[in-house]
């Protein structure tokens, strides 16, 4: 029998391997610009096109690199972090494995152009798909700049994978976020297909924060610091009241690395308690510092999961830490034992002698005599009592044990008649619905047919939207004063780089530094249900969706659950002409995201209870 083990190819064992570090453009972006920080770099550059599927490029001002060492970082696991296996216990770099380049290099085509400071001329280098096809001499600026082109081209099942450009995208804004939050000290510039999407000045950590996600977070911040043996613990915490119903804005850090971690994330949320909104999440930016060595970082290719020495004490601490900065803030109750048992008196009254106050009763009053409400003149309202009152002797100045039993009887009398609820019987029109919030109900020959209000009028309005739709514009209303969103990077160029399609959804608006201006909103919504509409579609945007393809259907879909949300008074003639509505249309069960509408309880079923 021959042997049947044999090593694979280099090219095919860098493909492997990139499969494990390099899962889509925000993969690369990641170990780019981390190398740029290990460089040494105060100012990066980055450069997206079409969400990166055909150029990521990083340009830095950091060290450089000589010709040898320019050729070297491209070899599987070269490095210059390493020495020993000790190494990796101490860690304080980004990098360290010498996978990164050699990965990249193996799935896309890379040009590197290299010099260091003092020297003359730099080096060009071409690679592509793990193959050197170039290298010479270049005149460049010191620093490095990679460029990352078609990645996945010799690998197509790969590329077949990749998301739509804005969910490519928003992984990249994503990354961005995690490296930028982390440096605020280092200047950075993000470019989408020659549009400007973030120019980042050094700062501190709160305007680096502002400057992100937009400068209403400025007053949405709680500082929160502590200091031991075993942890260091400094950020922000967001406010409960800016709590929101989607996931995003939460980041730990350790030692200036990003990670993830549900335990020390249920700390956070154990903090909050009782706090929060139902399935609301706060947003949280806080960064540990640890002894280097008692900590794994290398728990998982991408590097986003550690292992903790210490993750219980550190559990401990996070937790008293954001209780404690919650409560200096006024945010949740807290004791303060320390503070004096005495009241703070105004300086004008503590050398004021106190004075007992007065307390003066009329022994005469009777709640139940007739007397005028408007004064002495006589010219007020009488608060007249009712006849059975009068009989019961009430209206006199004095009353008796005997009168107060027979008001008594009286009360009970009136709580049994309220009590008899006339309910409505089939057949009677005057009668025919009960409102019970979310319901009409309404009885029927089987049972009680059971309509949910806000889902029939989802249903209604999205039908009636979408039929408009496909033959005109959706009228918009203008507003008298435009409706302000600080808007930034994916979801700023998703609004802008389909102005044509959102306008005849009935959105006007116009790009302001801070973000969009919204000056017209559907004419369905008024202005508050515009404002929750344009958040809906933002949190969508920002989780990726929707692709250009569905953009009007996902668009329609929340502006017909923003309509929806009302707070009227409902009657009999409403009632009957939303239900009306709701059978005319050609799905009357179900909402167009799968919700049910109405259902019917037959009257056996509720006939079992009794």
């Amino acid at each position: 029998m021959s042997d049947v083990i044999k090593l694979l190819p280099e090219h095919i064992a860098n493909q492997i391997a990139a499969g494990e570090v390099i899962q889509r453009p925000a993969s690369v972006l990641k170990e780019l610009v981390e190398n740029a920080l290990d460089a040494g770099a105060d100012k990066i550059e980055i450069w997206i096109k079409d969400a990166g599927k055909n150029l990521i490029q990083v340009i830095d001002n950091g060290m450089g690199m000589s010709e040898t060492d320019a050729r070297m970082a491209f070899e599987r696991h070269a490095t210059s972090k390493l020495n020993d296996a000790k190494d990796l216990f101490a860690l304080k770099t980004k990098g360290f494995r010498g996978e990164a380049l050699a990965s990249i290099a193996a799935i896309a085509q890379v040009s590197l152009q290299t010099r260091m400071e003092g020297e003359e001329l730099g080096t060009c280098i071409q690679i592509e798909g793990s193959e050197i096809t170039d290298q010479s001499q270049v005149s460049c600026k010191p620093g490095s700049s990679f460029a990352v082109k078609n990645l996945f081209f010799n690998v197509p099942a790969r590329r077949n994978f990749l998301k739509s450009n804005p969910v490519e995208l928003k992984h990249l804004e994503n990354e961005f976020h995690r490296i930028t939050l982390a440096h605020p000290e280092i200047s950075f510039q993000f470019t989408h297909n020659d549009q400007l999407l973030y120019h980042l000045e050094k700062s501190n950590l709160r305007k680096r924060i502002v400057d992100l996600f937009g400068r209403a977070y400025n007053d949405r911040l709680i500082p929160i610091e502590e200091h031991t043996d075993l942890v260091g613990l400094k950020g922000f915490i967001g406010k409960p009241e800016f709590a929101k119903k989607t996931r995003g804005e939460q980041f730990f850090f350790v030692n200036n690395r990003f990670f993830k971690d549900t335990y020390l994330n249920h700390a956070v949320f154990q903090a909050y308690d009782n706090l929060l909104a139902s399935k609301t999440y706060p947003s949280y930016f806080i960064f540990l510092d640890v002894e280097p060595s008692s900590i794994d970082v290398n728990v998982h290719p991408n590097k986003t999961e550690i292992k903790f020495e210490n993750d219980r004490e550190i559990y401990a601490i996070l937790k008293s830490s954001v209780k404690q900065s919650l409560g200096q803030f006024n945010i949740s109750p807290s004791l303060d034992f320390e503070q004096e048992n005495s009241f703070e008196l105004p300086w004008e009254s503590r050398k004021q002698i106190p004075v007992e106050p007065q307390i003066k009763v009329n022994p005469d009053y009777n709640p139940f005599q007739s007397k005028s409400l408007g004064g002495a003149s006589g010219s007020g309202i009488k608060n007249v009592q009712s006849d059975a009152l009068r009989k019961s002797g009430f209206g006199s100045p004095q009353s008796s044990p005997e009168d107060w039993e027979q008001f008594y009887k009286l009360e009970e009398e009136a709580s049994e008649q309220q009590q008899q609820l006339d309910l409505p019987v089939e057949g009677e029109s005057s009668k025919h619905f009960i409102f019970q919030h979310p319901f009409i109900i309404s009885p029927v020959k089987s049972g009680l047919l059971f309509v949910h209000i806000r889902r029939a009028r989802e249903r209604v309005l999205y039908d009636e939207l979408m039929q408009q739709f496909l033959s005109q514009p959706i009228p918009s209303q203008q507003l008298l004063f435009p409706l302000q969103a600080e808007l930034q990077g994916a979801v700023k160029s998703y609004w802008l780089s389909n102005r044509k399609t959102t306008e005849r959804l009935g959105f006007v608006f116009e790009e302001s530094k801070e973000g969009i201006d919204f000056t017209g909103i559907p004419a369905p919504l008024d202005q508050e249900q515009g404002t929750n509409c344009i958040e809906q579609i933002n949190a969508q945007i920002m989780h990726g969706e929707p692709d250009k393809g569905e953009l009007a259907h996902e668009f329609i879909l929340s502006i017909a659950s923003a309509g929806s949300r009302t707070h009227e008074k409902w009657n009999e003639s409403k009632a009957n002409h939303l239900i009306e509505q709701l059978f005319q249309c050609k799905e009357h069960q179900y909402t167009a995201t799968g919700k049910r509408i109405l259902d019917t309880i037959r009257k056996e079923e509720y006939l079992k209870q009794f």
